[in-house]
């Protein structure tokens, strides 16, 4: 399991490796989102900071909340984090990772994609 990062809270990082998780399709649009006490086990976290994780990703529209039976994954909500990741790559992760491939003076041709 991957360790926690001290700069960042904790229910961010935990609703950002539970939107990797969407993004790959798990579990899938329509089906329910594991329990708060199901997560706060696997995760080792206190059951609040799962509960903030999973609000978190209720507010960015990407759950939807069905009374009395749980949180669900949103029809689209794979594709919205997809768009949504792929700007953020695009505009903030791109940039610096070109940045640094030309000062280790990397070429084009050096890399090898699937």
């Amino acid at each position: 399991m991957q360790q926690w990062d001290d700069r960042l809270p904790l229910y961010r990082q935990l609703a950002n490796r539970l939107a990797g998780a969407l993004l790959d399709g798990d579990p899938p649009e329509g089906e329910a989102m594991p329990s708060v006490r199901t997560l706060a086990a696997q995760y080792l976290l206190n059951p609040i900071t799962v509960g903030r994780a999973l609000q978190a990703l209720n507010e960015d529209g990407l759950l939807e909340n069905r009374r009395g039976i749980g949180l669900y994954v949103r029809p689209g909500a794979r594709a919205a984090l997809l768009a949504a990741e792929r700007e953020r790559f695009l505009n903030d992760e791109w940039p610096q990772l070109r940045q640094r491939l030309r000062r280790l003076g990397i070429s084009r041709d050096e890399l090898e994609w699937e």
